[in-house]
């Protein structure tokens, strides 16, 4: 029986990251099931879901942690949760506006209140085409519980659009 182990990965960005933890994953037969991977100023950041046999997880782990020599930061969770399938819809929000502090603190405080779960989050801050200004984008990729009020967390959402003069678009 298999097992999964998610590994969150920081380093200094350098050639053979990915290849070193790679290396240790199929030694012990274990299968990349699904990443995230970035370089963001001069540093490596990667998330991780691997599936490997249960009896190798514990000597995997050990080895993924033992990267420390070779400069790699990897921190491992088995996990053997069964998740539970609940009644959910995938939505999607794009932000688009001037770029200001607290604007990813503002979204993603309505979006707990709903308990709306983020599974993916990109963000971007470009130089906008005209007036010097600074634009901030944002796309997440929501599971929205089928319990959740869409019409009340689409006006939350419209409201603070409206106050952060940004425009945001959200459904499926």
């Amino acid at each position: 029986m298999n097992t999964s182990i998610v590994l969150t990965i920081l380093a200094d960005d350098q050639p053979g990251i990915i290849q070193a933890v790679s290396r240790v994953l199929h030694k012990y037969g274990g299968s990349w099931t699904q990443s995230s991977m970035s370089s963001l100023a001069g540093q490596f950041a990667g998330i991780l879901l691997v599936s490997l046999p249960r009896e190798h997880s514990i000597a995997c782990q050990q080895d993924l942690e033992s990267l420390e020599s070779q400069g790699l930061h990897v921190i491992t969770h088995i996990s053997d949760k069964a998740n539970e399938p609940e009644k959910t819809a995938d939505y999607v929000l794009d932000l688009v506006g001037n770029d200001r502090q607290g604007i990813v603190h503002d979204i993603t405080t309505i979006l707990a209140k709903h308990n709306v779960n983020v599974r993916v989050l990109e963000t971007v801050v470009e130089a906008a085409s005209m007036g010097g200004a600074e634009l901030f984008r944002a796309r997440a990729e929501l599971l929205v519980s089928a319990s959740t009020d869409i019409d009340l967390l689409a006006n939350e959402l419209e409201n603070l659009a409206n106050d952060l003069m940004v425009d945001i678009t959200f459904g499926k």
